[in-house]
């Protein structure tokens, strides 16, 4: 016993110095990497959502612990297996289902929905676990609640010139602070503060318009979820209700140049630390209009001039990870690849990254969607590449 002393001690005297060359190699403790999650079930190289009569993709979310994939059709949620059978569906919805991100902590899926005629923007949460039989309607089944986003209502809704009308769903104005059009992409992460703890993460949409100065940033909203459930409430079409945090635990701005709809997909990488933003391309002759840009993780948010505005504004600035294409003269970094119907970080430097199209049934079109399996390489102009297909 006494022999194996000395060796012992050796070896975690050895363990503690090179975890601790390991934490400085992570850039300390505020941007130590979070271990990725075990890769079982193994996953395949591309899940098939199906093709359904329906809008077309807008998100994707995996359930890695359970083996499910989650697709949202704008008017509806689509739950398969690994093998791209599926398992249920969630109908009923006359608002647009955008983005999707599964929430490990309480094991269920979040999703953005808008209602715009009603002026009313929500955070949709699924229970998969309920989801078990194909064609469930949302309003009359316990499968989703809603909580409503009133900070976005807020700004949707602003008059900014100051002619006491509202204008309406139309990027053909100069109303909608930030040219905010809704929300799309959404996104479990880090608080972008360094306060600590995970947030719920969720991007505007804003609308194209190459006439107005004020809508050159992708805006984000973050919130502390856990004590959400005292807001949830059933989805009622036509009688909206207004249950929800008063304002946000944090707003933010990333300078990227107007897009078209704002961020499509958001998603957090734990394997980099960063954020990606997909977009549909913007039509600014001053910017690069890339497809899609990336927050650099290791750089905390600053106060500084949220560029552009009608008075002189500031906020929480993020920087852009100064890697990819470069345009010097709006000084915006970003990469040309997909993503804008479905993104989701595996955290080992593995994405699905999804694939919209539409196919013709007996003269009725189907709109269908795929997740493909992608690596990220950082390459130039686009940083994923295939890892295979069945």
């Amino acid at each position: 016993m006494r022999s194996r002393a000395p060796a012992h001690l050796a070896a975690l005297f050895l363990s503690t110095i090179l975890a601790s060359a390991l934490l400085a190699v992570g850039g300390g403790a505020a941007h130590a990497r979070t271990p990725s999650p075990p890769p079982s079930p193994s996953l395949p190289s591309s899940v098939d959502g199906g093709a359904w009569s329906s809008g077309h993709l807008q998100g994707t979310a995996v359930d890695r612990r359970r083996g499910h994939m989650y697709f949202s059709f704008t008017d509806l949620l689509v739950k398969t297996d690994l093998s791209g059978r599926p398992i249920g569906s969630v109908t009923g919805f006359t608002g647009h289902l955008g983005d999707l991100d599964f929430n490990t902590a309480d094991g269920r899926v979040y999703g953005s929905l808008e209602y715009k005629a009603a002026e009313a923007f929500y955070v949709a949460i699924f229970d998969g676990a309920r989801i078990t039989r194909m064609n469930m309607d949302a309003r009359t089944t316990d499968v989703v609640s809603t909580v409503h986003l009133r900070e976005v209502v807020r700004d949707y809704t602003a008059d900014m010139n100051g002619d006491g009308v509202f204008d309406g769903n139309t990027g053909d104005t100069p109303d909608h602070r930030y040219g905010c059009s809704g929300i799309d992409g959404i996104a479990f992460g880090p608080d972008l503060n360094r306060r600590g703890g995970g947030r719920l993460t969720v991007a505007y949409g804003v609308y194209s318009n190459t006439a107005r100065t004020d809508n050159d940033h992708q805006v984000l909203l973050q919130y502390d979820v856990r004590d959400w459930r005292r807001y949830e409430r059933p989805l009622v079409e036509g009688a909206h209700h207004t249950s929800g945090p008063a304002s946000p635990d944090g707003k933010f701005f990333a300078y990227t140049g107007n897009t078209t709809y704002g961020v499509q997909n958001l998603e957090y990488d734990r394997h980099s630390g960063n954020w990606l933003m997909a977009v549909y391309k913007g039509r600014k002759a001053a910017f690069p209009n890339y497809s899609l840009y990336v927050v650099d993780g290791s750089e905390p948010a600053r106060r500084g001039e949220v560029k552009g505005q009608p008075r002189p504004e500031s906020g929480r600035i993020l920087s852009l990870l100064p890697r990819g294409l470069h345009h010097e003269p709006s000084g915006v970094y970003g990469y040309e690849s997909g993503g804008q119907y479905g993104l989701v970080s595996l955290d080992d430097g593995r994405y699905y990254v999804a694939e919209a199209g539409t196919v013709d049934s007996g003269g009725t079109t189907l709109q269908t969607g795929r997740a493909v399996l992608h690596r990220w390489t950082g390459a130039v102009p686009n940083p994923f590449t295939v890892l295979g297909r069945p």
